[in-house]
């Protein structure tokens, strides 16, 4: 489910004097995308504008890739094979976040109310590219709000995944800062960040990046057109080494999950992946079959059980499952 999209060739603008006639394959770290363009860091921290020849975008943030000065310009000659893609795929068509990451960081707040459908396709994503994802949920400062939404997290924090409760958007008065635990999470590694409108994804970003809007401005002026930054898909270096980094991506409303079968869906989901072995039927949907131990294991109350007992399956996520089996096998045109 993580394919490798075929090489593109593009032009990097770049200062003439920069380029020698004989120069080599360099080695390069694709740090932006904006539609058409992409933003190429070299090994010594240069970052070079590219614009493909091709109308679609072959690379993504976080791509390695090696281009080819020359000289009046520079093409992208191939892209190097990636450990894991992230992406979504719909009716239409794939929309791609990065690639080469380590984790992706599920950004959601109490209030708004957040979607679990919209949390757990990204999660269902995340398994399906096997990459570790981490549930941060803003705003705790909203007291009665978090409560709730903590109490809805349980089923999530019983699955095994790593939940982090924090404010990220500081009371009126206070300095800003992002709470210890989430920083030490992000440290050290590559980190694709994703979050509805209103999660404080933003806030979090200009905490960890204080320069961010100053690149994004950058990267808006050398594209001549400030309008469509906010869709502008970024790495941002946490640390002077280079070994920290965020990858602000666009907020996300919907989430398709059609590079899945349906039949995989329920090894993707932790839940439900733990009572498969119990079924009867080897092929079982969990949807009608007799002697289906997923949906015996289906509960309309989430409590705390023995180290050693399965995890029940709450109504909530097995309604999820089941929308998502009826929605992935529809059939396409």
């Amino acid at each position: 489910h993580t394919p490798l999209l075929p090489n593109g060739w593009g032009v990097f603008w770049v200062p003439l004097e920069s380029m020698s006639p004989s120069a080599s394959l360099q080695q390069g770290l694709v740090v932006a995308s904006h539609g058409r363009h992409v933003w190429v860091e070299t090994a010594d921290g240069q970052r070079l504008l590219c614009h493909p020849r091709s109308k679609k975008n072959l690379c993504v943030v976080g791509d390695q890739v090696q281009w080819l000065p020359s000289a009046d310009e520079g093409s992208i000659e191939a892209v190097r094979e990636r450990r894991n893609l992230f992406y979504r795929q719909d009716d239409i068509r794939t929309k791609s976040f990065a690639a080469n990451i380590d984790q992706i960081l599920v950004l959601i707040a109490a209030q708004p109310e957040f979607s679990e459908h919209q949390l757990a396709r990204a999660l269902i994503a995340a398994e399906a590219a096997g990459i570790h994802p981490v549930i941060a949920l803003n705003k705790r400062d909203l007291v009665e709000p978090f409560s709730r939404a903590w109490q809805r997290l349980a089923p999530y924090r019983d699955m095994g995944y790593t939940v982090l409760a924090c404010a990220i958007k500081p009371a009126q008065g206070e300095p800003g800062q992002v709470p210890a635990e989430l920083a030490c999470a992000l440290a050290g590694k590559r980190t694709l960040v994703l979050g509805p409108s209103g999660s404080g994804k933003s806030t979090l970003v200009n905490h960890l990046v204080p320069q961010a809007q100053a690149q994004t401005n950058a990267i808006s002026t050398a594209l001549n057109s400030g309008k469509h930054t906010t869709t502008t898909t970024t790495l941002y270096w946490l640390d002077s080494t280079r070994t920290s980094a965020i990858i602000d991506s666009p907020g996300f409303q919907e989430f398709g999950l059609h590079h899945i079968n349906p039949m995989q869906l329920a090894q993707l989901m932790p839940d439900l992946k733990a009572h498969m072995d119990g079924c009867r039927f080897y092929n079982c949907s969990h949807l009608h079959e007799p002697g289906c131990a997923v949906r015996a294991a289906v509960q309309p109350d989430i409590y705390e059980e023995a180290a050693d007992s399965p995890r029940k399956i709450s109504v909530s996520r097995y309604a999820i499952y089941s929308n998502l089996f009826a929605e992935l096998s529809q059939p396409r045109y």
